[in-house]
């Protein structure tokens, strides 16, 4: 498994709750992007409409060697996921607080996938108590 691309400014940001991997249909200049590694998931999160998952804020760069002269980069992208999965997480995404996020963009027997994480989002203090933990945790090992 080769992975292109990863979120690891998400792992600080929120909590993980459940994983789903999912398909991206991409044009064929776009997967050759995505292979030579033109691809960020910074940003990235996932949305359902219509009982269809889409990828949003995902950045493609443009393959140098197409011809695409009004390509965006940005542009929303079809998510292949089960309808199970799809109806799942129409129910859980209308709690509040919880969000699709993109943790990972990856190739697995000769596709390109990506791995969305169901997160919720950290508070602040929740984020300065881990730190406190880290911390002390690295003063214990050094004693």
């Amino acid at each position: 498994m080769k992975v292109f691309a990863e979120n690891r400014k998400a792992r600080n940001s929120y909590d993980f709750l459940d994983f789903y991997e999912a398909g991206i249909v991409l044009s064929g200049p776009e997967t050759k992007s995505v292979r030579s590694g033109g691809v960020s998931i910074v940003d990235a999160f996932a949305s359902i409409d219509k009982e269809e998952a889409y990828i949003m804020e995902m950045n493609i760069e443009p393959y140098k060697y197409s011809d695409n002269t009004d390509y965006n980069p940005k542009s929303q992208r079809k998510l292949l996921l089960h309808k199970g999965e799809i109806k799942k997480l129409i129910g859980l995404l209308s709690q509040k607080g919880y969000t699709l996020i993109a943790t990972k963009v990856f190739e697995k027997n000769g596709y390109i996938k990506i791995e969305l994480a169901l997160a919720k989002g950290k508070k602040d203090y929740d984020k300065r108590k881990k730190i406190l933990n880290k911390e002390h945790s690295k003063e214990i090992r050094n004693y």
